[in-house]
């Protein structure tokens, strides 16, 4: 094993969105791969033909493009090990199931679904294994002729794996250590359908990982049950030797409650579950997506790496790269972790305090236009960079509030609003601010400094502060919050002079002289 490149697959199901759990499996299996100077392939698993859903794989190589989690190889990326398409690959598969067949690992079955529902009926806890198979109607217990013969008539049956009791199965996983399981409790799994001619998933995914040289399966907790069919599927073709080493990842728990993370999760506490928006083409459904939530792809990956591993350290921020050094199999956990939606808003909060103010500027641009609203670059570069640290209140979906600091593009407008429409209305009796702060002496002391205003040439954070501050101190009056209020209209902006900067000479004494004819 030691001598083999290290190569590892991420194999999804083209049935619909992918699931945050299923970007975080993917993102373990880049880590380890890049690691160990690996390979990365890119599989798609679609034999349960039923359940394919129009755009999923368009979806799903979308979704991996935009968190930057490259492939090496797969559908779409090429490689000398295809096709990567599971579907492709009929031909491959009957090969194999014909093998098993001739070697007496496996059995063909004519059971109807009426007739192992009428023995469901019969026997509590039925499962079809080697202590039923001999009352089912199947290779073992019919003539070679009567198989024949049922066969060249059309009957469908399916491959079943042949099980045999009293051995015991060793699956050496890299995060739960060694798991045995005694194979008397396993049943004989259907590996291939004659209706679709297609192999279930137990059978594809051997086959392939062994063909696609894969040396480690990187999966969900939820696959460890399956693993000692897997491990016995190895030894009846012969491949015990090649056979991947297994690590079971734990599970992404709700935030709230027992249980797996799922999309009624999401939708209750207002989050998203899938990388991307989701437009289900069969019910029309729209699911929101991190990327159109306004999270950063970097944001998303670090906060998803320390959901069931630590590096061992303090380190919260980390980049791919850092994360490729850091990752290590063996520290992950063993339990579930729990998805902490606010958690992920603190790192997008993190990753966009990193950014350049221009960087904000495309987000912030759309949701300026959504409300009507014409800026430069300029313009916004320099709101994002006087208002990016405040903190904003949020409505949960119980309808309960929060305060956090601001963590996407979009909590920008309530807060920065005032820069580009002016106030015309002053709530004296509801806003606190506005009842303590203007007084029936505020309109004289107003006048007074828009007079001020008035002779200021020099228009800049500087040149205002050179005047205003010793006009207020020789007058003895703090003009501040009342000023505030004329050029915001509540509470909240930032520094003053920055503010009257900004909005320029004409719009900030236009702004005084209103709140002075209003207010009184």
């Amino acid at each position: 094993m030691t001598e083999r490149k290290v190569r590892v697959r991420f194999a999804p199901s083209p049935t619909g969105p992918l699931h945050i759990g299923g970007v975080r499996t993917a993102l373990y299996n880049y880590l380890f791969a890049k690691q160990h100077g690996g390979d990365l392939v890119f599989r798609i698993e679609d034999t349960d033909s039923t359940r394919f859903v129009p755009g999923a794989e368009d979806y799903i190589i979308e979704a991996f493009n935009w968190l930057g989690i490259k492939f090496d190889e797969g559908v779409s990326f090429g490689g000398n090990y295809g096709p990567y398409r599971q579907s492709e690959r009929r031909d491959i598969y009957k090969k194999y199931v014909q093998q098993l067949l001739d070697n007496g690992k496996a059995y063909i079955a004519f059971d109807t679904p009426e007739e192992l529902d009428a023995k469901r009926k019969e026997i509590e806890n039925f499962q079809y294994d080697n202590k039923t198979r001999g009352q089912m109607r199947n290779s073992l217990t019919l003539s070679k002729e009567e198989v024949d013969q049922l066969i060249a008539e059309g009957k469908q049956y399916v491959v079943r794996f042949k099980i045999d009791a009293g051995e015991e199965v060793l699956v050496d996983d890299l995060i739960r250590g060694e798991v045995r399981v005694k194979s008397d409790i396993l049943d004989d799994k259907v590996l291939y359908k004659s209706a679709d001619q297609l192999p279930t998933y137990h059978l594809a995914n051997i086959v392939d990982d062994h063909l696609m040289e894969i040396t480690h399966v990187i999966r969900g907790e939820e696959w460890l049950p399956s693993a000692p069919l897997h491990v016995l599927l190895y030894r009846a073709f012969g491949w015990e030797d090649t056979m991947p080493r297994f690590a079971h990842l734990p599970l992404l728990l709700k935030p709230i409650g027992n249980g797996k993370l799922s999309k009624r999760d999401g939708d209750k506490l207002g989050f998203p579950v899938f990388p991307l928006e989701w437009h289900d083409p069969k019910t029309g459904d729209i699911s929101s997506g991190y990327r159109e939530k306004g999270y950063l792809p970097q944001a998303v990956i670090n906060f998803l790496a320390l959901l069931g591993w630590s590096p061992g350290n303090d380190q919260e921020l980390m980049t791919l790269e850092e994360m490729v050094n850091l990752f290590d199999l063996s520290k992950c956990s063993k339990s579930g972790a729990k998805f902490d939606h606010i958690k992920a808003e603190w790192f997008n909060h993190q990753y966009l305090l990193r950014q350049a103010d221009a960087d904000w500027c495309p987000a912030f641009d759309k949701i300026l236009k959504e409300n009507g609203i014409e800026a430069t670059a300029e313009q916004e570069a320099e709101v994002v960079r006087m208002m990016k640290t405040k903190v904003v209140e949020v409505v949960n979906n119980d309808g309960t509030k929060r305060k956090r600091n601001i963590s996407f593009a979009s909590d920008l407008w309530p807060l920065t609003k005032f820069f580009f429409v002016a106030p015309t209305e002053f709530d004296r009796e509801g806003d606190k601010f506005i009842r303590k702060n203007w007084n029936e002496n505020t309109a004289g002391q107003m006048r007074q400094m828009t007079d001020v205003l008035e002779t200021i040439t020099d228009w800049n954070v500087e040149g205002l502060k050179a005047v205003i501050d010793p006009w207020a101190e020789q007058a003895g009056i703090k003009p501040w919050n009342a000023w505030r209020i004329a050029l915001v209209g509540a509470g909240q902006g930032p520094d003053m002079y920055e503010l009257a900067a900004f909005l320029g000479k004409e719009e900030t004494i236009r702004r005084t002289r209103k709140a002075i004819e209003v207010l009184g």
